[in-house]
């Protein structure tokens, strides 16, 4: 495990290892462990320039007067964007694209605690498009200039790591999933679907991890003698763990050339696909270490028996689909 000081001890470098003027997405950034992980970021960075993408302009203004508070020498700009349809996540990244010309870290934890099987406009299961599909679409617009980024280049995904494990491959969308098989069906797809992006950017890092229980407003209808019943981790060590999941050389690029926070005493770089150190793709659990030895087995299995070229074209497949509906 990595220890809570461990942490925060690292992201103290983050002022005087890292550049000024960082560039920050997070989508999903409104609230819960976004909203925490980029007021983490205000708080160590030499003036950062955050983005905030999320659907309420009220959300995202206090957001941003949160953390020009924290910081007042740091840029802040909300995106107003509903990513939970494919054309909405293109919309968001060519707004973005029109301002940069790099970005060092995309931080993706939009979600819904939604179990109805409801479907949107563009055909697609919303439990799964805002878990897997958009993440995946809004990964593919802008990891052009995540790998422009003169420093840090890393790509956070906030899942299932480290919950990995069968995936029915008849129905990647996971609309007939029983209920209780949902988070390890999701949380394999998504780990294949980076996995399968990482092959052609090998400067950049991706991490897909589990969050642990935050107490944030996806559970909002849990009722509470279920969350008595449940060990929750405080929304700020959410964020503190967040960001050192996005700064930290433990989750290093396949070819390091990338500035990233140096490791601390006794701790060492994660292991990746096929368990090789720095392998650059991250399944990693809630106390930022390594999914277990078994999992990590399970998805090289996957990934040997072609599942993950399988996921790849679905996806493929169906931005294709919803492409065409672009121009009706």
């Amino acid at each position: 495990m990595v220890s809570l000081s461990q942490v925060r001890a690292s992201n103290f470098l983050i002022s005087s290892t890292l550049p000024e003027k960082i560039v920050a997405v997070f989508v999903g950034g409104t609230s819960g462990i976004g909203e925490a992980t980029a007021k983490c970021l205000a708080k160590y960075a030499k003036n950062p320039r955050i983005y905030i993408a999320g659907r309420s302009q009220d959300s995202g203004n206090r957001v941003l007067a949160e953390c020009k508070r924290i910081n007042p020498a740091g840029q802040y700009i909300f995106c107003k964007s509903d990513v939970s349809l494919i054309r909405g996540a293109d919309d968001l990244c060519n707004e973005i694209k029109k301002e940069e010309t790099f970005i060092n870290m995309l931080v993706l934890s939009q979600g819904v605690y939604d179990f109805s099987r409801s479907v949107t406009s563009e055909g697609l299961h919303l439990l799964a498009v805002l878990n897997y599909y958009s993440r995946i679409r809004i990964i593919q617009n802008l990891i052009p200039l995540i790998e422009q980024a003169p420093s840090l280049r890393r790509i956070v995904s906030v899942g299932g790591g480290g919950h990995e494990g069968n995936l029915d491959t008849a129905d990647f969308q996971a609309l007939n999933v029983p209920k209780g098989n949902l988070r390890e069906h999701l949380s394999t797809l998504a780990t294949l679907g980076l996995q399968a992006v990482a092959r052609s950017s090998p400067e950049v890092s991706i991490v897909h991890d589990y969050p642990g229980t935050v107490k944030t407003s996806l559970l909002k209808d849990v009722p509470e003698e279920m969350l008595n019943t449940m060990t929750l981790v405080p929304l700020e060590e959410s964020g503190e763990r967040h960001l050192y999941l996005a700064t930290s050389s433990k989750y290093s690029p396949l070819k390091t050339t990338s500035t990233a926070i140096p490791l601390g005493d006794g701790v060492e770089v994660a292991l990746g696909p096929g368990g090789q150190a720095g392998g650059g793709v991250y399944s990693i659990r809630e106390d930022c270490e390594n999914a277990s030895s078994e999992v990590m087995q399970k998805i090289t299995d996957l990934r040997a028996n072609g599942v993950m070229e399988e996921v790849w074209s679905h996806t493929q497949e169906e931005f294709a689909r919803i492409e065409k509906s672009y121009t009706v």
